[in-house]
């Protein structure tokens, strides 16, 4: 591979030139098509599902496969339990392009591959944190990657031009390019992704037999810390079993937790109990507070939490007006009040902006509920 597979340009030109193979055309698939696409690449688009690769097609992901295809990069974008499978019929079917895959597991294919003798010189595995509840070429969205990481695995035989192909694929979609070893990718997505897919799952599982008097006072807080778990058990099973190792680590440390804090609350006054369980609570505070905000950065911002009457237009009013009060949104919850025909809009905006939001909505007849530093 040489410098004329890359284009390196202002605006919407894209860094990527030639045809890009993505093969697997579900969420993450057809959205990597669809933000090539909208930069111009030529995307071609392979999956074993006729009916799934129809739609991707007719909605725009790509087009159908030719016998004249010459991929200068092929993007594998199917289920972990054949990732490494269909990375080998690709590695061998186009020799002369680079192949990476998308898989939220990167050690296991990469030793599945290398266990094989197979020359994986071409292979680059990567890995976007991006997604959605729900999945399939219907749910796909040109925008998915906007802001997010995207990491690329090298190792000592990766060559330059192939690495850079790689990250101005991500550099394309809109991601972050980062580079990790499959062993740190693991590790990391253990504790930031798959660990919290099973607490939230085991959290909502409880709501399964709860009773509806109970389920009515449900907050926004039950449903932050449970939205994930509508994912796909399907597709989890394979992620947990092919991460296993890093996943136990983190729920078994988890489960040591949970039983210091059950403990001190079985006998809530013995001495040392209550500091327990202050400690717990600070050392979550700690944890949020290393969470990269927006544009990764690590603000603190106020909470200015607004009333909504639930009829049409008023969320857009509400923006409007706090533009022109000149106050910059950075980040937005809703909570719905069970019953009730308002919502409540959680902003979070720069502490000095805070008065002065506060003041202006007033003003304008908007009713406060509450303001709080994050």
């Amino acid at each position: 591979m040489t410098d004329t597979a890359r284009t390196h340009g202002n605006g919407n030109a894209p860094r990527l030139s030639g045809t890009v193979r993505i093969v697997g055309a579900g969420l993450l698939g057809a959205s990597i098509g669809h933000a090539l696409r909208a930069k111009g690449v030529d995307v071609v688009l392979s999956d074993t599902s006729p009916a799934q690769l129809r739609l991707a097609i007719d909605y725009g992901a790509g087009r159908a496969a030719r016998d004249d295809d010459a991929p200068a990069l092929i993007v594998v974008s199917v289920p972990p339990d054949v990732t490494a499978d269909v990375i080998e019929a690709e590695l061998t079917a186009f020799p002369d392009a680079v192949v990476t895959d998308v898989a939220s597991v990167k050690l296991e294919p990469f030793r599945a591959l290398k266990d094989r003798g197979l020359d994986l010189t071409r292979y680059i595995g990567s890995h976007p944190l991006a997604g959605r509840e729900r999945g399939g070429a219907i749910s796909a969205r040109a925008d998915l990657f906007i802001g997010r990481p995207w990491v690329v695995c090298r190792d000592e035989e990766t060559r330059a031009a192939d690495l850079a192909l790689v990250e101005d694929l991500a550099l394309d979609v809109g991601a972050m390019p980062l580079e990790m070893t499959p062993e740190e990718h693991d590790r990391s997505v253990a504790l930031t992704s798959h660990v919290p897919q099973v607490v939230a799952s085991l959290l909502a599982a409880r709501l399964a037999t709860a009773d509806e008097d109970a389920l009515r006072l449900a907050g926004q807080g039950v449903r932050d810390t449970t939205r994930i778990a509508a994912s796909a058990p399907e597709l989890w099973v394979q992620i947990l079993g092919a991460n296993a190792e890093p996943v136990v680590d983190v729920l078994d440390a988890l489960a040591s937790d949970l039983t210091t804090v059950a403990e001190a609350l079985r006998a809530p006054e013995a001495p040392g109990a209550r500091r327990v369980i202050a400690e717990t609570i600070r050392q979550g505070n700690d944890g949020v507070e290393r969470l990269p905000g927006k544009h990764g950065q690590n603000r603190k911002f106020e909470q200015l939490v607004v009333m909504v009457d639930d009829t049409p237009g008023q969320l857009g009013r509400l923006f409007g007006e706090l533009g022109e009060l000149g106050v910059n949104v950075e980040d937005l919850r809703l909570e719905h009040s069970p019953g009730a025909q308002f919502g409540l809009a959680e902003i979070s905006v720069a502490p000095a902006a805070l008065h002065g939001a506060t003041e202006g909505l007033q003003e304008r007849g908007w009713r406060i509920a509450g303001a709080t530093n994050e």
